[in-house]
């Protein structure tokens, strides 16, 4: 019975938050995904990686835009996913991106994300709903929660999310991945430890 309560629950908190969402303005999602991004640039494990794992936003998801910008003028390699065969493949620009089979934009190149490359990869994750323990309600496809298990822990996870989206708490199934970070308009949580202030987040 607890199962199906719980399902239920992840259902409902799904199209809760699914529809405040979809009520955001264009320019209110495009203010609010700047200011979130700005805050991620600050993480030390970003500062620290090589690689970059992004996903292209859909229905009005916090963007990843500028930190695309700011990887490929760092030098760092950055990857997307796709969908159709569940790996991340390298883009050089934004070029590199065409819409796929949910038309969503995904990469069009053949380089495939490398095992030798999680040691050093910050993926960041797309989601419904988070928690302060880093428990996250995706998309609905269990996508996300394939990749990451085969990354077998080494790379650092980052959501980006709107205020709204962290909740008190998100039910979740034995398969679920945790992230380590979740970044919001006013703060950084440290899903390992306490929410941390912005201030101090880079000390």
């Amino acid at each position: 019975m607890r199962r199906v309560a719980d399902e239920t629950e992840k259902l409902a908190l799904r199209a809760a938050l699914l529809s405040r969402r979809s009520a955001l303005a264009s320019s209110e999602c495009q203010l609010r995904s700047r200011a979130i991004q700005y805050r991620a640039l600050r993480l030390p494990p970003y500062a620290a990686a090589r690689c970059i794992a992004l996903y292209s936003p859909a229905q009005n998801e916090v963007g990843t835009e500028e930190i695309l910008k700011n990887s490929l003028s760092e030098g760092r390699k950055v990857f997307y996913p796709r969908s159709v065969d569940a790996q991340f493949y390298h883009v050089s620009s934004i070029d590199d991106l065409s819409a796929g089979q949910y038309g969503i934009l995904e990469p069009t190149g053949g380089k495939r994300l490398a095992a030798r490359d999680w040691p050093d990869l910050v993926i960041f994750v797309p989601g419904v709903a988070f928690d302060s323990a880093g428990n996250r309600l995706g998309r609905g496809r269990g996508w996300y929660d394939r990749v990451l298990t085969s990354l077998q822990g080494k790379a650092v996870l980052v959501a980006l999310a709107y205020d709204f989206q962290v909740v008190g708490r998100v039910p979740t199934e034995a398969w679920d991945r945790r992230v380590h970070y979740v970044v919001t308009e006013t703060k950084l949580i440290d899903c390992g430890a306490a929410e941390v202030p912005l201030g101090r987040a880079s000390q």
